[in-house]
């Protein structure tokens, strides 16, 4: 193993910080993973944020600059001469460590750009391409670094991404709509009789549009279910924080039935005791058999074989 930095260790505090503040969820079930994997897991999360802050905080207008700019701190951490400050600086150190691909850190900001260009999704295929790009590449890099590379375990992880980016395009669908952005698959919409230039004028609940919501949830649920026996593949120390995070994004899914998958004129949230009872839960996922990929499992989703190809 590379020796590491003296400046590391600071590094990977500054990145835990911006995590605390940005991304609750995953502070949370961070707080199940080892020590080896803690580290180097904020580090990777945290530039997720601070490039996804990049994009989401400028204008439309100036979005491509910004992205442009991520692009070259990318290239710059993995020649070796990153930015000065701590995110790049650290990050640096971890995809040398863990030999990680640049192709997929580079598919997330392509999804990025997808979002600058405002694009729909035809059908769930497509759509699944840009879960693939802004959710399954964060799990697939996850999974290399808890040491695992078997297309198998790949294969469920990228799974569990798909399904969390399909929650929270369940979630968010009025607040994407008053940004002018449609997620959801656009034959699924033309199916139920829902009108999306008209829904994105003048975003209103309407039950065919929560008849969508709901079947794109059935998606995400079967994913999740597909993932499960992926956490059994991982190291018995880092099955906890992927159960967590697993339970904790599928509840949100579920908060969106319990309001009649109205997530238009509401935003879900999962209350705290209920995180905290989805916590425990995650607990006995420490205590399960462990299990290898199997000639049965089922195939990686098309959409996000290149991600298992370079990761593996």
């Amino acid at each position: 193993m590379l020796a590491l930095p003296d400046r590391y260790d600071d590094d990977v505090l500054r990145c835990r910080e911006i995590l605390r503040a940005g991304s609750k969820s995953f502070f949370a079930a961070s707080l199940f993973l080892p020590r080896r994997v803690r580290g180097p897991a904020s580090v990777l999360y945290a530039f997720c944020r601070v490039a996804d802050d990049a994009v989401d905080l400028v204008s439309p207008k100036h979005a491509p600059e910004a992205i442009a700019r991520m692009r070259e701190r990318l290239e710059k951490l993995y020649a070796g001469d990153p930015n000065d400050n701590p995110v790049d600086r650290a990050l640096a150190v971890v995809v040398k460590r863990f030999a990680l691909p640049r192709a997929i850190p580079e598919a997330m900001l392509d999804g990025f750009v997808w979002d600058v260009e405002g694009r729909r999704y035809a059908d769930l295929v497509t759509l699944q391409g840009y879960c693939a790009r802004v959710a399954a590449t964060v799990g697939a890099m996850m999974t290399v670094l808890m040491g695992e590379r078997a297309p198998g375990v790949l294969a469920r992880a990228c799974d569990l991404g798909v399904a969390m980016q399909l929650t929270n395009i369940c979630r968010d669908v009025g607040e994407d709509a008053r940004n002018g952005r449609m997620y959801l698959p656009a034959d699924w919409l033309e199916e139920a009789g829902v009108d999306v230039e008209a829904f994105l004028r003048t975003p209103t609940f309407t039950a065919p549009l929560g008849a969508v919501i709901e079947r794109t949830l059935k998606e995400a649920d079967r994913l999740y279910a597909r993932s499960d026996a992926g956490v059994a593949m991982l190291p018995r120390d880092c099955r906890m924080a992927i159960r967590a995070a697993r339970l904790l994004y599928s509840n949100i899914g579920e908060e969106v039935r319990r309001r009649g998958c109205d997530s238009v004129t509401t935003r879900a949230v999962v209350p705290g005791g209920r995180k905290l009872g989805l916590l425990a839960r995650a607990y006995g996922a420490f205590f399960s058999s462990s299990r290898r990929p199997q000639a049965g499992d089922p195939a990686a989703l098309p959409a996000v074989q290149f991600l298992v190809d370079a990761a593996a």
